[in-house]
């Protein structure tokens, strides 16, 4: 077997049957590992490659502009394209021109706690800033995975505090007024779902017939409307297993949802081969997806019209949270119906209605001791 020369790096099988690659640049080593044969070889071509670019700074230390913009290639087939657009957006417009011409080894607490008082002052959100520490420490994890460090520089740096978005539910007298407002309009069986069932916006435009059984009154959420680069749409999965979720419905949903079927039928008679079938629930009289725009907007009117306050649509799924569990839905119920991972999240978001929870657990328990 010819000799590799200097610089091509060594390949070989290890006793365990893994094959392993090695590169070594400036008196450090560095080591891929992999399958197969053709696997770290592979990986060896590109470090090989990236070196005689210049992408990697004496020392053998990658810089974190290159490693950013590996790491990101990588992800494209581990998150969600709309995921992989903001994480891009973050890593280029203020990862990038504050730490992109260090190296990765150069990385170092101050580093970062500049990097995010920087960027506070510059009026990124207390959010924002904590969601550039979650990708930075996301990427730098596969950095200690591939062995191009030891250590997680974001480990020894407390994330910035996320603000808590103010929820805003409405009342049931408010849920009352927007029902009133809302009858007759064509979203109106859209909004009947959202209100009686928690439904996220994604998982309503998603909704087939297919994972309907009207007859049996329930609901399947199987996956969600997703937004992907060039503001597409397209159908993914759910964001968690829980969120693949069964939903009784409720007998005014079941009845609205039974005519939106009777109307379908009569556009499918008016465009005839216009109609393109998608077995969408909620979709245009052509039978082609709703525009989420389209949606908030209507959403957005019928607020105004009804006199009440302008709120998120996602405000929508906390009114059907906070209107169960003032109602004494046991919040375990509550949880599996809005597709929570676990009981803990659903308590968190809710706990402005543990107050009045405990009150009327006190008033059922004088009322069994004998006491008023």
């Amino acid at each position: 077997m010819k000799r590799r020369g200097h610089g091509e790096g060594t390949v070989y099988q290890r006793k365990d049957g893994r094959w392993t690659a090695s590169l070594m640049v400036a008196r450090h080593r560095y080591t891929w590992y992999g399958k197969s044969r053709r696997e770290v070889q592979q990986k060896l071509q590109v470090a090989i490659i990236d070196h005689q670019q210049k992408k990697v700074l004496p020392g053998g230390q990658m810089r974190v502009e290159h490693f950013l913009q590996q790491w990101l290639a990588s992800q494209m087939t581990m998150l969600r394209a709309r995921t992989l657009e903001r994480y891009t957006q973050l890593v280029n417009r203020h990862l990038l021109p504050v730490l992109g011409q260090l190296s990765l080894q150069q990385l170092t607490p101050q580093h970062l706690l500049t990097l995010y008082t920087q960027k506070t002052q510059e009026g990124l959100s207390p959010s924002t800033v904590n969601l550039l520490h979650t990708v930075l420490h996301r990427a730098l994890k596969d950095a200690v995975r591939w062995n191009l460090l030891s250590t997680n520089v974001c480990d020894t740096v407390p994330p910035p505090k996320r603000a808590r978005h103010e929820i805003r539910p409405l009342t049931i007298e408010q849920i009352q007024q927007f029902i009133t407002a809302m009858h007759g309009h064509p979203l109106e069986p859209l909004f009947l779902l959202a209100i009686t069932s928690g439904m996220r916006r994604g998982e309503l435009l998603a909704l087939h017939w297919s994972d309907l059984d009207l007859a049996s009154g329930m609901l399947q959420v199987r996956r969600i409307f997703s937004r992907v680069p060039g503001n597409q749409y397209c159908e993914a999965e759910p964001k968690t297993a829980k969120s693949r979720r069964s939903i009784v419905l409720t007998t005014v949903a079941k009845e609205a949802l039974q005519q939106l079927r009777s109307h379908q039928d009569t556009w499918k008679q008016v465009v005839g081969s216009a109609w393109q079938e998608q077995g969408l629930v909620f979709c245009r009289k052509d039978g082609k997806p709703l525009s989420p725009t389209f949606v908030i907007d209507q959403f957005k009117a019928l607020l105004k019209q009804a006199g009440l306050p302008t709120i998120r649509f996602h405000d929508l799924r906390h009114s059907t949270a906070s209107m169960l569990l003032a109602l004494g839905v046991h919040p375990k119920v509550v949880q599996e119906l809005l597709g929570h991972t676990t009981i803990s999240i659903t308590m968190d978001i809710y706990s402005h209605v543990l107050p009045s929870m405990q009150r009327d657990a006190m008033t059922q328990m004088n009322a069994v001791l004998g006491k008023s």
